[in-house]
């Protein structure tokens, strides 16, 4: 009998056994000690190497899922992040380094990278783009879990609301100091997102990581969390933590769950009535300011950009570097515009919105 064989393992539902074994393949002494593993067993180990999974945000919580997903073994991961690494993020953010700061590449061409070199088998997939209405249908499509490390209820809200309607399995995730909370969406099973919040908090009603900080080993282990309840959701083992809520205190060493099948009974506009209002465009698409940093986000007028003539435009302003994804000036004293192919905007520099908007509309025309 070979290691994980033997003992009942968790079925996706309505999937016959060994559909999945049958057509994948993986080394099975790279993953040895995770098939000796009976829950998860050569079976599971095949469903991971199957698995496809996007992972929106590439920060604190999306690095730490993503590089446990691909040392898993799940064969396909997508990585979706608008942003570029910044020395502040060294302390909680796995996969980048000072190199990484220095060289400006965006945050998921950056996590890829390390990523190959970890897991050459698997496929990464690195999006530079911000999850928005408008993207969302291409950016979320053809995988079978979301996995959240987002900073922002916005783009909360349209992954809640994109697999509610479309019926795909998520992970939602969050960390602030030394707490973190962790729910996994079975949409028409569990509570989703909205269920749990109704309405998004207003701004500066709630503690960000600008105002309350952050520790890394909050950031590690809700991270850490989230994979796991990914691999369960990809090898079938869905019901372990239906409508149930992780939340933790590191800091008091406090960890409890929350049962939220009341919620999941009564249900909301969303996961039982089909209402979309951020996905159709309804809500959101504001000047983002951007979670940790003095900067704020400018969505583009017209998507797409010439990044080599804008270049050439701003070197008669100031310093610019660039890349096949960005372009990086110093237009003005403090201020930096970083500006990406898909024509978003970053102001550093700044949290104020009208004064990033007229940065945009002065060196963009937009």
């Amino acid at each position: 009998m070979q290691p994980g064989e033997g003992h009942t393992h968790c079925p996706r539902r309505g999937e016959t056994s060994g559909s999945i074994v049958r057509m994948t393949s993986f080394d099975p002494d790279r993953y040895s000690r995770q098939i000796r593993f009976a829950p998860l067993g050569a079976e599971g180990q095949a469903r991971l190497a199957a698995g496809r999974v996007a992972v929106v945000g590439c920060g604190a919580l999306g690095s730490v899922v993503a590089l446990a997903l691909v040392r898993a073994g799940v064969g396909f991961v997508r990585l979706i992040d608008r942003d570029v690494p910044e020395l502040s993020n060294l302390p909680r953010q796995v996969l980048f380094d000072e190199a990484d700061v220095a060289a400006g590449l965006p945050k998921a061409v950056t996590a890829a990278r390390h990523l190959t070199a970890i897991n050459a088998a698997a496929t990464i997939e690195p999006v530079v783009a911000d999850l928005t209405a408008a993207t969302a249908a291409d950016l979320l499509r053809g995988v079978d879990v979301i996995v959240d490390g987002t900073d922002n209820f916005e783009a909360r809200y349209l992954v809640n609301e994109y697999a509610c309607r479309h019926g795909l399995p998520w992970v939602h995730g969050g960390a602030i100091g030394a707490e973190g909370r962790v729910l996994t969406i079975l949409p028409g099973r569990t509570a989703c997102l909205r269920c749990l919040v109704p309405e998004p908090p207003t701004p500066g009603s709630l503690p960000t990581c600008d105002t309350a900080g952050i520790i890394g080993p909050a950031a590690l282990v809700v991270g850490a969390v989230e994979a796991a309840e990914a691999i369960k959701l990809l090898v079938g083992c869905v019901e372990r933590t239906a409508s149930r809520m992780l939340v933790c205190d590191l800091w008091d060493n406090v960890w409890r769950t929350i049962d939220l099948s009341a919620l999941a009974a009564e249900g909301c506009p969303t996961c039982r009535g089909g209402d979309y209002p951020w996905l159709e465009g309804r809500l959101g698409g504001r000047p983002t300011a951007l979670c940790g940093r003095d900067a704020v986000q400018i969505m583009p007028a017209t998507p797409g950009i010439d990044l080599a003539s804008l270049a050439a435009r701003l070197a008669d302003v100031g310093s610019v570097t660039g890349n096949p994804w960005i372009v990086r000036a110093q237009v003005e004293p403090g201020i930096e515009l970083a500006v990406f192919a898909d024509g978003r905007a970053i102001v550093s520099g700044t949290r104020d919105e009208a004064q990033a908007r007229g940065i945009v509309a002065r060196y963009l025309g937009s």
